[in-house]
């Protein structure tokens, strides 16, 4: 190899990273933690990553990043990079923001979205009915996430559907880290009564039944303070654990 060729593949080597293979990876990440394909504390390797997108290190460690903004993943000092596992606390906290933005999203939905928007919103139900009528959890899974991400930006709201996007992109971790049993997260006929409501323009019955769904959608997993705290209870004892009140 002759010098200058060396010096250009060196240059190609260490060249900055571009914003679309950082978008890459941050996406596949995403989406693999929506679809419930990543467990919580699962830690992720940059060089493996790295190597399985054919991109440099440093475009990893950007995707990280991204990441750990949305809360995806957690950074430890000395140990690496692991997929978040939030605590039962974390968890409540999450559905109560919930509640309050996706109210807030559902009650700008009865003036702004159109007949063809709840056209389209129905036909993404169906989808998702089919998907769990097949056996297809994770599409349906998906599908459901979709559902309320499409129902927020449909809103208008940009803020509102920017923050619903952090807390839903979170939830599947929420799920995965305390789920009591393996039913759908989502009951079908609540997402179709919440189009009924915001078809009606009734903007008081969708607010309610939006806030009964995130309900439900809670109370499919362990989260309760009681049940927390009889777990850690023997780790306590032994001096292993303080009571965080999670």
């Amino acid at each position: 190899m002759s010098e200058v060729e060396g010096m250009d593949s060196t240059r190609k080597g260490s060249r900055a990273p571009s914003g679309d293979e950082i978008e890459r990876v941050f996406d596949a990440l995403r989406n693999a933690v929506l679809d419930q394909r990543l467990a919580p504390g699962l830690q992720l390797k940059e060089q493996a990553l790295a190597d399985a997108f054919g991109v440099n290190r440093s475009v990893v460690r950007q995707a990280f990043a991204r990441l750990e903004i949305y809360r995806l993943v957690t950074h430890e000092p000395n140990r690496g990079v692991f997929v978040a596992h939030p605590s039962a606390a974390e968890g409540r906290e999450l559905f109560i923001a919930r509640r309050y933005i996706e109210a807030a999203i559902v009650d700008l939905a009865v003036t702004t979205l159109k007949n063809s928007d709840i056209a389209r919103l129905r036909a993404l139900v169906r989808r998702e009915r089919e998907a769990y009528e097949a056996g297809d959890t994770r599409k349906a899974l998906r599908l459901s996430i979709d559902f309320h991400l499409k129902l927020a930006e449909a809103a208008g709201n940009t803020v509102l559907a920017s923050f619903l996007d952090e807390l839903v992109s979170r939830t599947p971790l929420v799920v995965l880290a305390h789920r009591k049993d393996a039913g759908p997260t989502c009951t079908l006929n609540e997402h179709e009564q919440i189009l009924d409501a915001i078809a009606a323009r009734d903007a008081t019955r969708a607010r309610e039944l939006m806030a009964e769904h995130i309900v439900h959608l809670q109370g499919r997993l362990a989260l309760d303070r009681s049940s927390a705290r009889a777990k850690s209870d023997i780790a306590r004892l032994l001096g292993l654990e303080t009571d965080s009140g999670a």
